[in-house]
């Protein structure tokens, strides 16, 4: 499967990776692509603080790279007017190639140094002890695991200026993983951060914004072809997604337009069904059916007119279920969801199992309690197919992982890394910065942490919403990718009704006629 390309997301090693090909394959000196970093911080800190002239600033210059960034930047803040003062946590003679470069060009145009001693914060001279903007090039993003007592106390201590200082990161904010997003155990908390060339994995995954603030993405001169022959690994989705909507043609009618067939429910659980449906005709499928038990249909099919039925057996549970009334309601479906409100039992593992080894079915999109299912009985997933889909959240990504939801919320990249070597199929990780795995080709990660999605029934409306995009022809990595775009842009745009939440899944099902209006807005005019 060819991958639909979004904007690169590079693990640190990555982007270390394009510094060096760069470098060593193209001949483009470090000492550039430092001197271009330093100038994107400076045009990205005028826009985010505006002129610094006369403006007290002090930057804090690690021993690496980033540290290297620090003193040209504190170089053309100086030649603007400012009064700049670099704190290093090194020697200055400990600094070589590139970075002493940096380092002896901003000394020789005036910038003024100083070396952090214990007492060197609480003794800084005017007018920097209350600096206007402070500049952190402490770490990069090569950073793992813990920060040292040292660095800990200098993040704690820029921290604390954060109500009267602009606090501004070179690339990461430092104590933040570059890599997983997490802070170790704290990081500098900026109003905002310039990344260079692409931002990392970690600046994008839930909870990095506390520390990024306002995050920008600036090129530093990176060969086009360096990125292309070596890809990131992973992908942010973004509104170039907008050219998968499906097209619209004036001819179409609702056969054309794919027949979702939604099997599900039990006593108890009759809405999860209807809100995979609300979510499947929001998203443009022509046929809704919802296959049940008989005696649940009546339920909830009350007030959608919209939806067929097929009954199947004859009580309220999926114990009587023939595979003859199955083969029936399968006869037209496009595309299958399984497991909302389907219960666990065994009718309900009966009939998972018909429809996933039965030959020649249709791609199926499981969720919910098909997930649980598929967990305790790991040889059904011999029968996944690569157009089929998996939608679990957190709890439901652990069982299939065999691990605590703990774990995969730690490392949500590894969990869908491993997902992607696992599975056959597309897998969705549901939750805050949704990830989409998908064997041999980036991950994609979704731009969206809406608290408006984070309510009971979400994850139905986006099961019908995906299986409605694979009916109306979509391949199986497209349908998943725009799908779960639209779902959080749903969620995104319900922020101004609903700003402290309260709103419905059927809200998020209503919402996505507005998403889909406001991303085919992002299409490129035809010619």
């Amino acid at each position: 499967m060819e991958p639909t390309l979004f904007s690169p997301l590079p693990s640190p090693a990555e982007m270390a990776e394009w510094d060096r090909a760069s470098i060593r394959e193209f001949g483009i000196r470090e000492e550039i692509l430092m001197e271009n970093a330093s100038r994107e911080a400076l045009h990205v800190l005028h826009k985010e603080f505006g002129s610094c002239a006369d403006k007290s600033v002090l930057l804090f210059m690690g021993s690496g790279n980033n540290g290297a960034d620090a003193a040209a930047l504190g170089r053309h803040l100086h030649d603007a007017g400012a009064r700049v003062l670099v704190l290093h946590t090194r020697p200055l003679g400990t600094s070589k190639r590139a970075a002493g470069y940096h380092v002896r060009l901003a000394r020789k145009t005036g910038v003024q140094f100083m070396l952090l001693r214990q007492h060197t914060l609480s003794t800084l001279p005017e007018p920097w002890q209350h600096p206007d903007c402070i500049i952190d090039g402490l770490l990069g993003t090569g950073f793992r695991g813990a920060l040292r007592p040292d660095t800990l106390a200098l993040v704690h201590w820029i921290n604390e200026q954060r109500s009267r200082s602009f606090i501004f990161a070179l690339d990461i904010p430092s104590g933040l993983d570059g890599l997983t997003g997490n802070a170790s155990p704290v990081a500098v908390r900026a109003h905002a951060t310039v990344t260079f060339e692409a931002a990392k994995t970690g600046l994008h995954m839930p909870g990095a914004m506390t520390f990024t603030g306002r995050l920008h993405a600036r090129p530093i001169g990176i060969p086009k072809a360096v990125r292309e022959a070596h890809p990131a690994s992973c992908e942010l989705l973004d509104t170039s997604v907008a050219t998968l909507l499906p097209v619209q043609l004036g001819d179409m009618h609702k056969g054309t337009s794919g027949h979702v067939l939604i099997l599900g429910g039990s006593r108890g659980m009759t809405g999860a069904p209807v809100l995979a449906a609300q979510g499947a005709m929001r998203g443009g499928a022509g046929y809704v059916r919802i296959a049940a038990p008989r005696q649940l249909l009546a339920d909830m099919t009350s007030g959608l007119p919209y939806v067929l039925t097929s009954p199947l057996g004859s009580g309220d549970t999926w114990d009587d279920i023939s595979n003859e009334s199955l083969a029936d309601a399968l006869q037209r479906a496009t595309v299958l969801v399984t497991g909302p409100g389907m219960g666990r039992s065994a009718g309900a593992l009966a009939t998972l199992t018909t429809l996933l080894t039965l030959p020649g079915r249709p791609p199926m999109v499981l969720d919910a309690d098909a997930l649980y299912l598929l967990a305790q009985h790991p040889a059904l997933k011999d029968h996944l197919r690569k157009d089929d889909i998996l939608t679990p959240h957190p709890g439901e990504a652990a069982l299939l992982a065999g691990t605590s939801i703990a774990e995969v919320q730690s490392d949500r990249l590894a969990t869908a890394r491993r997902f992607a070597l696992e599975y056959p199929c597309i897998v969705i990780l549901k939750g805050a910065g949704t990830l989409i795995s998908c064997p041999n080709v980036p991950l994609v990660l979704s731009p969206f942490a809406v608290p408006q999605l984070a309510v009971a029934g979400s994850g139905d409306v986006l099961a019908g919403l995906l299986a409605s995009l694979l009916a109306q022809g979509l391949n199986t990595r497209d349908a998943a990718c725009l799908g779960v775009y639209l779902h959080g842009l749903a969620g995104y745009l319900l922020q101004t009704e609903f700003p402290c939440r309260g709103n419905t899944a059927q809200d998020i099902a209503a919402a996505l006629i507005a998403a889909k209006k406001e991303l085919a807005t992002c299409l490129p005019p035809a010619i």
